[in-house]
């Protein structure tokens, strides 16, 4: 059985201190080389941080942007409420035809359940295809109420929309606004009074403002309705025209008829 040498004791010390006395010289090697990787990167930020306060300011300079609230400004003009007050009054006379109708559906439902055990075979089979009939039309003249109001809407609108585009327009070239966003469709949570531009296009507008781009419209539109579909697609240009199809009071949706079991 072989046993393993042991190192005199003097060498183990003498190799120990020589190996301590290594890992001492290398340790600070390495400590000296991290020291002037961390100066050179602190050396780096600060200077990236010096030509960041020396060009942001010109940076954040070049860009003004501004936010209007086209909703608002639809409902707060003197044209806006004329329009919604009409689209209101359609609404009401709509939703009154279709009430009625819901009405009629209801009381042939209410009559068919109580004579239904008396009635023959036929006879039953004939009443509940006159309902379900009554039905489908219901649903079909609810749809065409929807699509009724919602053109109404837009052929009310279009015009007031380009006006406030117009406006807009204006106010950025006199202000120098690199950018205006309609405040509902950009999503925009909060924004400084000051770069909210929304009274000062309520002002504007109901001041007069854009009415000869109206009356230009008009004259280009008066050749025909196709000419005046033309015209309200390519008033965009703002960043706002986008958000003209969902510009719609809330009060211009028919309630739909319940459905006949």
């Amino acid at each position: 059985m072989r046993r393993r040498v042991k190192s005199p004791r003097c060498l183990t010390r003498i190799g120990g201190a020589a190996t301590h006395r290594g890992r001492t010289r290398r340790k600070s090697t390495v400590n000296k080389t991290l020291h002037v990787d961390s100066l050179r990167r602190h050396a780096i930020t600060l200077v990236a941080a010096l030509l960041l306060s020396m060009w942001a300011p010109r940076i954040y300079a070049q860009v003004h942007i501004a936010v209007v609230d086209l909703q608002r400004a639809l409902n707060e003009t003197e044209d806006g409420r004329r329009a919604k007050a009409r689209l209101k009054r359609l609404f009401k006379q709509r939703q009154q035809e279709l009430d009625k109708a819901q009405g009629e559906l209801k009381s042939l439902k209410e009559e068919f359940d109580a004579q239904s055990d008396t009635l023959s075979d036929s006879a039953r089979q004939e009443r509940l295809d006159q309902i379900q009939k009554q039905f489908i039309e219901l649903q079909s003249t609810y749809q065409e109420s929807q699509r009724e109001l919602a053109e109404k809407e837009a052929e009310m609108t279009q015009e007031i929309i380009a006006r406030m585009e117009t406006i807009l327009r204006r106010v950025g070239q006199e202000e120098g606004y690199t950018l205006i966003i309609e405040r509902n469709e950009g999503g925009v949570i909060f924004v400084p009074g000051n770069l909210d531009l929304t009274d000062v296009v309520i002002q504007r507008y109901n001041a007069g403002e854009g009415r000869e781009a109206d009356s230009e419209g008009g004259s280009s539109s008066s050749s025909g309705s196709s000419g005046s579909s033309g015209s309200s697609g390519s008033s965009t240009g703002t960043g706002t025209g986008g958000a003209r199809s969902s510009k719609r009071p809330p009060s211009t949706t028919a309630h739909p008829p319940a459905t006949t079991h």
